[in-house]
């Protein structure tokens, strides 16, 4: 049998182009990161007390700068697009505010698990919908989330601990596994409230479901490498 063709479509015709992000939806978006930023500081300074001792708390103290300067960039950068970074930030506070009230840590090594695991969704979160941006403010968003420090010193921790007491390994896998699940609801949850972030998920013909998905099995492989269990 043979092939049909279309005989408008021509070998040279020019491929489609997904069109670039409005100006709003990167604002929402830079938003967003922004305040998890912000209040990724201020919890991280908070949860130094849980710190056993003065070493410890002096580390994650000064992992918490990196944060807060990102923040800058990115609120510099909502500036130059003509926005209120405080505005910007404001719709989702209230997500935050719910996710950080259901996990607050009762100790150290959770507030560890916390800062590996936890806040590690939403940055693969943020990779995955801004691989549609403009390659500027693509690049603004790895530079943010290239900032490793508190995440390389909270993994080092957590695999020190199992290694030393092998009992803890369960509880901090249940918490890990109800960090995720909280994560990924508040992810879900702010996605599907906002019309634009959800246009910039499924802007490469990707969905919601499928992005969740590629975040919990990122967090599992998270999991193995500090020695906790799925």
């Amino acid at each position: 049998m043979s092939e049909t063709t279309d005989p408008a479509a021509g070998a040279d015709d020019p491929v489609p182009v997904a069109a670039a992000p409005s100006r709003e939806s990167v604002i929402d978006l830079l938003g967003l990161l922004a305040l998890g930023e912000l209040l990724a500081f201020e919890r991280m300074v908070y949860d130094a007390r849980l710190a056993p001792d003065l070493g410890r708390r002096a580390a994650l103290s000064e992992a918490a700068v990196g944060e807060i300067r990102n923040y800058r960039l990115l609120a510099d950068r909502l500036a130059e697009l003509g926005a209120d970074p405080a505005a910007a930030m404001a719709p989702f506070k209230e997500a935050f505010r719910s996710f950080d009230a259901s996990t607050s840590p009762r100790d150290w090594l959770e507030a560890l698990v916390k800062v590996y695991l936890g806040d590690a969704v939403a940055d693969d979160f943020f990779r995955a919908v801004s691989t549609g941006l403009e390659p500027g403010d693509r690049t603004l968003i790895e530079t943010v989330l290239a900032e490793t420090t508190a995440a390389d010193f909270a993994a080092e921790e957590i695999r020190a601990a199992v290694e030393a007491d092998p009992s803890v390994t369960g509880r901090l896998s249940l918490w890990a596994r109800r960090l995720v699940g909280e994560g990924i609801n508040r992810a879900q949850g702010v996605a599907a409230a906002n019309a634009r972030l959800t246009g910039l998920i499924v802007g490469d013909g990707g969905t919601l479901d499928t992005l969740l998905r590629r975040l919990t099995r990122a967090h599992q492989d998270r999991m193995k490498s500090v020695g906790l269990n799925n």
